[in-house]
């Protein structure tokens, strides 16, 4: 719930402070100073024995390469975790200094910050604040701004709700947008939702001239109108990301998990924090093809990688991902789900309780709690089939289970939707919450187009029925890299199915998985095998060719004949 309170202080000619910063005079406006900085103070939730507060400081003076705010509390409030800047507290004072990202704060800049405090009886906001000693003027408690005639007023912020997806819009963004549009026949889904990719730390300023996040979010207040609007955002930037795969290493090594902190997950905080935001259902997808890694590929087991071992070894996946949770999930208006796979890779016996299990341990790593997650995404950026229709697990050619033919492999799924269904019965019994939803990334998994089966294969084995009736036609179901023959899938739509919130475009369809050759990069991108057309395959895809598109570009650049055959092979057809 959010409490609003604006405390505007009626001194307005104030003295210069420590800084030596004096209060500048308003032309026009004789004999009235302008105030050398303004504090927006929220108290963004609260409850019984807590609060989380949200603070944004605009600097009015001279430019800063570092900073410190100031202010006392009336009562027994008591910080106990922060993000975004360094607080300290003696008895009621507190002192936030600013972190190693943020210190610069140029004239007419802002900065955010927010922490987490205890308190008992009452909770009233603080009167005074200072930056660098100098007294602030006041305007906070709010939710966002109130002025009618300010054209960014976002409105009253969304209350959480059990499924975000539910009665709102879903942001398009305009960067894909415009790609996709600008192929033949690309209108067609041009204004599809898909996901913002947060891969790496410049990401969230922007690169290569591309929007920066805050850019996303303004234009997702633009497309907002009077409606609910969600906001889907991909967080993946873990220390010795994808320990399993080449194509979508990341830029920072095993042990980098404090940058990954401060300067990755942090910033995005402060961003997300904004008030000005706060009207938007942000749905962060956390630290894909991570966890999983955990289980399936450590270990003795066949498809052990060393450094998935060396991922285990050191805690920084499960560090990472509580870190992120703890941070974002602070946040009023944003849901976090976790990435939990994909029913080819987590399904199987082996796999699937000790999967969750672990994201359990995540989600109360570093401070995070299972309140902190609204759910989970299977899925994203694979092409598993959504339904299977044809056979089923529980069907049998000649007395042999289809458990027992070489596509399914004593999987106890055959497709995404059962998988993820159950999935979700199983992480509430380790402890999750009950009303956790599930999202299924349906941007490539139609395998439409005229090789579509009508319907079962011929009884004569097992793998006949299974391999003549099955939609997914990829050659192993471990096979993940730009591959031949997919489609577009069911477009975005909000609770499809019991338990599910959300069939989403997370993966941006066009954008590839990796280069099907070494391309030299900037993006700490290496060259995986996988993504070649000729790679005859280890043992995480049955040692089988990999499936994959020539010609490919680097993993997230733009891929036009992926594109193209997607559209064809799209189903439900376009």
């Amino acid at each position: 719930m959010s409490r609003t309170r604006t405390a505007i202080l009626a001194a307005l000619a104030l003295v210069a402070g420590a800084t030596g910063t004096a209060a500048a005079v308003v032309p026009g406006d004789a004999g009235i100073t302008a105030v050398p900085c303004t504090v927006d103070y929220k108290v963004q939730n609260q409850w019984d024995s807590g609060f989380t507060a949200s603070v944004t400081i605009t600097n009015n003076s001279a430019a800063k390469t570092s900073w410190s705010a100031s202010w006392a509390y009336a009562g027994n409030q008591k910080v106990t975790s922060f993000w975004s800047s360094r607080i300290t507290q003696s008895g009621t004072a507190v002192t936030a200094a600013n972190e190693s990202y943020n210190g610069a704060l140029a004239t007419g800049g802002s900065v955010s910050f927010g922490f987490n405090a205890s308190y008992s009886g009452t909770n009233a906001t603080p009167t005074t604040f200072k930056l660098d000693g100098v007294t602030c003027n006041v305007d906070g408690g709010g939710s966002g701004p109130t002025d009618p005639t300010d054209p960014t007023d976002p409105g009253t912020p969304s209350t959480k709700v059990d499924n975000p997806y539910a009665g709102a819009k879903v942001y398009v963004n305009p960067e894909w947008s415009a790609k996709a549009a600008a192929e033949p026949g690309g209108t067609r889904v041009s204004n599809q939702p898909t996901g913002v990719w947060l891969d790496r730390i410049a990401a969230i300023n922007g690169v290569n001239g591309g929007m920066s996040l805050r850019q996303h979010l303004d234009a997702a207040l633009a497309q907002k109108g009077t409606g609910q609007e969600v906001v889907q955002l991909v967080v993946y930037d873990l220390p010795g990301r994808d320990c399993s795969a080449l194509a979508s290493n990341g830029e920072l090594g095993p042990t980098e998990i404090d940058k990954y902190k401060t300067q990755f997950i942090d910033p995005i905080a402060a961003i997300l924090s904004d008030s000005k935001y706060s009207a938007l259902r942000i749905v962060t997808t956390i630290e894909i093809d991570s966890l999983p890694n955990l289980v399936t590929n450590t270990g003795s087991r066949a498809t052990a990688t060393p450094a998935c071992d060396t991922m285990l070894a050191n805690g920084n996946y499960v560090k990472g991902v509580g870190y992120a949770l703890n941070k974002l999930g602070a946040i009023p208006n944003v849901y976090n789900y976790i990435d939990a796979g994909h029913h080819g890779w987590i399904g199987w016996d082996d796999n699937f309780a000790p999967s969750a299990a672990l994201f359990k341990q995540a989600a109360t790593a570093e401070g995070a709690t299972v309140d902190d997650v609204a759910g989970f995404i299977t899925n994203t950026a694979n092409y598993s089939a959504l339904k299977e229709n044809n056979f089923t697990i529980n069907d049998s050619v000649n007395g042999t289970s289809v458990r027992q033919s070489k596509w399914v492999d004593w999987n106890r799924y055959v497709d995404e939707q059962s998988y993820a269904q159950a999935f979700r019965n199983q992480l509430v019994s380790v402890g999750f919450r009950s009303d956790i939803g599930m999202l299924i990334d349906t941007s490539r998994n139609g395998w439409g187009g005229s090789a579509r089966p009508a319907g079962p294969g011929a009884s004569t084995s097992v793998d006949t029925y299974v391999d003549g009736g099955r939609y997914d036609r990829r050659i192993h179901i471990g096979n993940w890299c730009n591959q031949s023959g997919a489609g577009l899938g069911e477009r975005p739509k909000a609770s499809p199915a019991t338990g599910i919130d959300a069939y989403v475009w997370m993966k941006p369809p066009g954008e590839s998985d990796g280069s099907s050759s070494a391309i030299s990069n900037d993006e700490g991108k290496g060259f995986d095998r996988m993504c070649d057309p000729t790679y005859t395959g280890n043992a995480r895809n049955g040692n089988s060719l990999s499936g994959a598109l020539p010609n490919a570009p680097l993993s997230g650049h733009w891929f036009s004949a992926q594109f193209q055959q997607l559209m064809a092979n799209a189903y439900p057809a376009l």
